[in-house]
């Protein structure tokens, strides 16, 4: 028999179980530090407002392009989970799932009548600008902010190694503004 759970009941010898999940992050696909495989990062909130990040590599990425999309509502069954590494920085959660070839993934549409999508995130912690500073003591803290883009500069490269940024400026409700760098942008390759 399959159990319902959530987010904070699945471990690595849970087994046969299902949970209720909405994708509130998906992050582009990247290159892993040795270049032997291509990544992509999800991240998943259950009823509970639990967090946790799903991975999946090159075959998965292809396979669920068109089926996973930001803040749609699915039951995830059948992942892999495992223990998160503490070496890149503070995990969201304990562990983390691996969503591959087993992994079942079933969409639940907004027309269900039994079981209704998730209604769209509604936990932040809006951190004002002026608290943004001393927060960059530690880069690894997560803060959610509410601004509007005043102007968003163009991409460049800057360093020896190319890497592309962009300067953003945003403004706050009290009308103060920030500008931020943000990176990390590839190049879109074309044929």
């Amino acid at each position: 028999m399959v159990l319902r759970v959530n987010i904070d009941q699945i471990e690595p010898a849970t087994r046969d179980w299902i949970c209720k999940v909405q994708i509130v992050e998906i992050g582009h696909p990247r290159e892993s530090l040795d270049k032997k495989c291509t990544f992509q990062n999800l991240i998943l909130e259950d009823e509970e407002e639990c967090k946790i990040k799903a991975v999946m590599y090159t075959d998965e990425i292809e396979q669920y392009a068109d089926k996973l999309k930001l803040l749609n509502t699915y039951f995830i069954s059948t992942a892999r989970v495992k223990v998160s590494p503490t070496s890149y920085g503070k995990p969201i959660h304990k562990f983390y799932w691996i969503l591959d070839k087993e992994t079942v993934i079933e969409q639940i549409k907004p027309s269900n009548e039994v079981e209704k999508p998730l209604p769209p995130p509604t936990k932040l912690n809006i951190t004002s600008f002026d608290r943004i500073s001393p927060l960059m003591v530690d880069s690894a803290a997560e803060i959610d902010i509410l601004a509007i883009v005043l102007r968003c500069g163009p991409q460049k490269n800057v360093g020896r190694s190319h890497h592309r940024c962009r300067e953003i400026t945003l403004c706050d409700n009290q009308k103060n503004q920030f500008l931020f760098s943000m990176g990390g942008f590839r190049r879109n390759k074309r044929t």
